[in-house]
């Protein structure tokens, strides 16, 4: 990490040339998986595990047919260069060869999320303007084509590529996996038929004139602060996270190819680019499991010898729940979080390996900004977000006025560098960045004395208290390893001296009496002490939506410790 300006206590930091970063490959998708295919034909890629159905594995060469089968079948149906097509599955190898067939064909994959409401899904369809939608009929107790046909009720009498909608201008062909209800919904086979009459030499040209500044993914923000944002990132960002992560995770170090699962949607940016980018960029094996069940899952990561599983504290806790967990055969772990949780007998664990917690991204850059390998010392990652990354820039602005701030200083976390998004889908370019280019996150944070990031939660989210300000999001880090809690939401409460006091809102596992007491005690060992909470409120499920704490508006968690302190 360099740092680059005239003013060495500017929070500005520059990172090493994007030159230095030694393993990129190909900057396209379409280049992606035609060069790990290459190297790793014969490797497992794939591996789908399906209750009563089996196990069905795919090698790097099979992925690669399946993608040009999906991909002929687009372009026999008219999609074109930048065409829209989205895909609307669980993680299933579907998913995998839709993303990659429609970037071969030379569109761009539009992430559609199965947690989607019928509004939200409508809301997404019509700002996308996707022309195709390859989607899953049923994903546990939703069922997508009766939402899209009650969304769109011309659905049911159109034919494959004639649907004429006034409210979906640009929607022309669905396509199910399995059988259709016919209409303007096809079945996958119906639908890879068409691409019989199309070679693949023209596949492979339209492959080999996609560019890395091209359009490659369109996923949506969380919506957390109103409607999603549609996010557009190129080729050549989402690209170089997916050769980086074998650097940050030291991949090629193991002596066996990496075997990743994880419990989260590939139409988040983030399981795209490490779970499945990261594990094909390394020659890994990404199992698949279409929806996250416990049970199954501890099953699954003992069958099929996972090495890295990668998901949120939340789901860790779920699975440490779960009876069979203790005894469970998961000595092939090897890129997990110790620190976190996986509290199991010593015996069964053989790796001293961490995970990189030092990071710090969005969507917008496509994931991280700022990072420290697993190979860095405890003294260089701890109490950070990472170094900057090469190619990128980092500065600290002030919120209302943009000048750059002083080392130490909170203020809002600006980036820009190669993996920025090409823009927000509906939004000049000049209201989506400032001045200079820099896209301002809305986050909190600081550069420390050496360079470092420190994040601190949402400008808005940053706790006050006593002149000191305290991040939540450190806290809960800390607070989701200690023995007995399940689920935690740390937040700020008013108070007449302090300003703000800082109060966390816990979920106990079952089965355990955590104190008040026990509680402190644990993080008075591990943080400041500013940053200790003065009260702890053991909360029940139903008072507050805590199955996804990285989703919890911060104004419903504060909310809820204010009634419970104003009750006690």
């Amino acid at each position: 990490m360099t740092d680059g300006t005239t003013d060495p206590g500017l929070a500005l930091v520059r990172g090493d040339p994007l030159e230095s970063e030694t393993v990129l490959g190909a900057l396209t998708l379409p280049g992606f998986l035609r060069e790990v295919t290459a190297r790793y034909a014969d490797r497992e890629a794939l591996v789908m595990y399906q209750a009563g159905a089996g196990t069905e594995r795919w090698s790097y060469a099979e992925l690669w047919r399946r993608s040009m089968a999906v991909a002929r079948a687009l372009v026999a149906c008219g999609v074109g260069k930048d065409s829209r097509v989205g895909i609307l599955m669980t993680n299933r190898l579907e998913w995998v060869s839709a993303c990659f067939g429609i970037t071969l064909a030379g569109g761009t994959v539009v992430g559609l999320s199965t947690f989607a409401t019928p509004d939200e899904l409508e809301y997404l369809l019509r700002a996308s303007a996707v022309s195709i939608v390859l989607y899953e009929p049923h994903v546990l107790a939703k069922d997508f084509t009766a939402i899209l046909t009650d969304l769109e009720p011309g659905i049911a009498s159109a034919a494959p590529g004639r649907l004429a909608s006034l409210r979906f201008p640009f929607l022309r062909r669905l396509v199910a996996v399995g059988a259709a209800p016919g209409g303007a919904i096809e079945a996958w086979d119906a639908f890879l038929a068409h691409g019989d009459t199309v070679g693949e030499d023209i596949v492979a040209a339209r492959a080999e004139a996609v560019k890395p500044a091209d359009p490659a993914l369109l996923f949506f923000s969380s919506g957390s602060t109103g409607k999603p944002k549609g996010i557009l990132n190129g080729h050549r960002g989402v690209n170089i996270q997916s050769w980086r992560w074998t650097r940050i995770y030291d991949f090629f170090n193991d002596p066996h190819p990496v075997r990743t699962w994880s419990a989260n949607g590939l139409f988040w940016s983030g399981n795209f680019s490490i779970a499945l980018g990261g594990t094909l960029a390394a020659g890994g094996t990404l199992i698949l499991q279409r929806t996250f069940r416990p049970a199954e899952t501890v099953a699954l990561m003992a069958a099929e010898r996972v090495t890295f599983p990668y998901c949120w504290p939340h789901q860790w806790a779920q699975l440490e729940a779960e009876p069979a967990w203790p005894e469970a055969d998961l000595s092939a772990f090897h890129y997990f979080d110790a620190e976190i949780n996986l509290r199991r007998p010593q015996r069964t664990i053989t790796t001293t390996w961490t995970d990189p917690r030092a990071t710090y991204g969005s969507t917008e850059t496509f994931t991280i900004s700022t990072a420290y390998p697993v190979s860095a010392p405890r003294e260089v990652w701890e109490g950070c977000n990472g170094g900057v990354l090469p190619g990128n820039t980092v500065r600290i602005v002030d919120p209302a006025s943009g000048e750059t701030l002083r080392r130490g200083e909170t203020g809002e976390i600006a980036v820009k560098g190669p993996t920025l998004m090409l823009g927000y889908i509906g939004i000049p370019s000049d209201e989506a960045l400032d001045a200079e280019g820099f896209y301002r996150a809305g986050d909190g944070g600081y550069l420390d004395e050496r360079g470092r990031l420190v994040f601190q939660g949402r400008i808005n989210d940053i706790i006050k208290t006593g002149g000191a300000n305290v991040s939540p999001v450190e806290v809960d880090w800390t607070l989701c390893s200690c023995p007995g809690v399940k689920v935690c939401k740390t937040t700020g409460v008013p108070h007449e001296t302090l300003g703000e006091i800082v109060v966390s809102c816990i979920v106990r596992e079952e089965g355990r009496t955590l104190t008040e007491a026990e509680v402190i005690a644990w993080l008075k060992a591990r943080l400041a002490s500013y940053k200790v909470p003065r009260k702890v409120l053991f909360v029940e499920p139903g008072e507050l939506d805590l199955t996804n704490t990285a989703k919890i508006k911060p104004a419903e968690a504060r909310a809820l410790a204010m009634r419970k302190l104003a009750a006690a």
